[in-house]
């Protein structure tokens, strides 16, 4: 009996954990950290607070996902191998970067900050892509970025090219599509799998909706918070909630918050060549914003004090300043936080962290 348990046993678990031949896995782990058995990229175990929304548009499968995992990490993304995708969004640094403007393949400095990507199905949905929205869709995202030319300056039709006669790629394309022949199409295709599968889930905050039994909502306090905590949570449902959303699903889509009265970077204004959308930038999540900085479009700001100083007293008089950050007579609000109130504040923007999610394998660099 013991004997017929543990050959049972051991059939199971090697049909759940291998996903590759012998000869495929010794390919895959001459190069690559990856396990026998995919992660589980396509239905990831959730809170029940995430259950009501979230858009995967083309599906992520789990071998999808792994390939574009690889292909994150891979500098030879970029024309001349030295940059990827990883390069300018860090896991540690929930998937951000820590500098107001990334450096790019050649040595040029980018235009803007790096958006921390993560939890795109829940926040982005069908809604526009980088700061100016300029992009409807993640795949369109990654071919941009790619083809940047101060990004990473990749030419698109020779990029294929770049990931042929590679041994692993070709056992790891031919799991995700069936057969081993690439296309920039299939390369979007599977980079974008695995950045709709990043998804952080296990913060402070969600421990404690999942403690309380709540849904979505910000109402009331919760019972594992501290007093600081629970009051900072209100004064985010107060002030920035209307436009930064509930911690699990995103607000508003794009606003000008007045940084500046005139902009050097008119963002989806300057894009459209519309005066009335001078100013607008994509409004950014706030999950693992402690660990997202620097703030703003150009990064000016590094620490969250000063983000909060600036909508106490700094708010700008621009013409196209959103409704929600004007006094009755039109004038910017001066939201006038005390020091109490933004220790409060920044209290609750550290339970937004997920310190599991920054040290996720299934999300990590697979390079020996």
């Amino acid at each position: 009996f013991a004997l017929f348990v543990v050959s049972c046993t051991q059939d199971n678990i090697d049909s759940v954990i291998k996903s590759y031949t012998p000869e495929e896995f010794d390919i895959i782990s001459g190069s690559l950290d990856l396990p026998e058995g995919t992660f589980e990229y396509k239905n990831p175990e959730l809170p029940a607070h995430f259950s009501s929304g979230g858009f995967l548009g083309s599906s992520v499968t789990n071998h999808g996902a792994t390939l574009g995992r690889v292909l994150f990490y891979d500098k030879r993304m970029s024309a001349n191998n030295t940059k990827s995708c990883a390069s300018c969004h860090e896991q540690k640094d929930g998937f951000a970067e820590p500098r107001a403007l990334s450096e790019g393949f050649d040595g040029g400095e980018t235009r803007r900050n790096s958006l921390a990507l993560g939890n795109v199905r829940f926040y982005y949905q069908d809604r526009g892509f980088f700061w100016d929205e300029r992009a409807n869709s993640v795949e369109e995202q990654v071919r941009q970025t790619v083809s940047n030319h101060i990004e990473m300056g990749m030419d698109l039709t020779i990029l294929p090219g770049k990931f042929e006669n590679i041994d692993y790629y070709e056992v790891l394309f031919k799991k995700a599509f069936g057969t081993s022949d690439i296309t920039t199409d299939k390369i979007a295709n599977a980079l974008s799998q695995f950045v709709r599968s990043v998804i952080s889930s296990n913060s402070t905050f969600d421990q404690a909706m999942v403690a309380d039994n709540k849904t979505w909502n910000m109402d009331g306090n919760f019972s594992t918070y501290t007093i600081q905590e629970n009051t900072g949570k209100q004064l985010y449902a107060h002030h920035c909630q209307s436009c930064h959303g509930n911690v699990v699903f995103l607000g508003r889509s794009n606003a000008n918050n007045g940084l500046d009265v005139e902009y050097d970077d008119n963002g989806i204004g300057e894009l459209t060549n519309n005066p009335s959308k001078n100013g607008f930038f994509k409004v950014p999540f706030v999950r693992n914003i402690a660990l997202t900085g620097p703030y703003m479009h150009d990064g000016r700001f590094e620490t969250l004090e000063e983000v909060l100083d600036f909508y106490s007293t700094g708010i700008q008089p621009h013409e196209n300043l959103h409704q929600f950050l004007r006094n009755p007579d039109g004038t910017p609000k001066r939201m006038n936080f005390t020091q109490e109130d933004k220790d409060a504040l920044i209290a609750f923007f550290h339970t937004l962290t997920d310190d599991e999610f920054t040290k996720d394998e299934k999300y990590a660099d697979p390079f020996k």
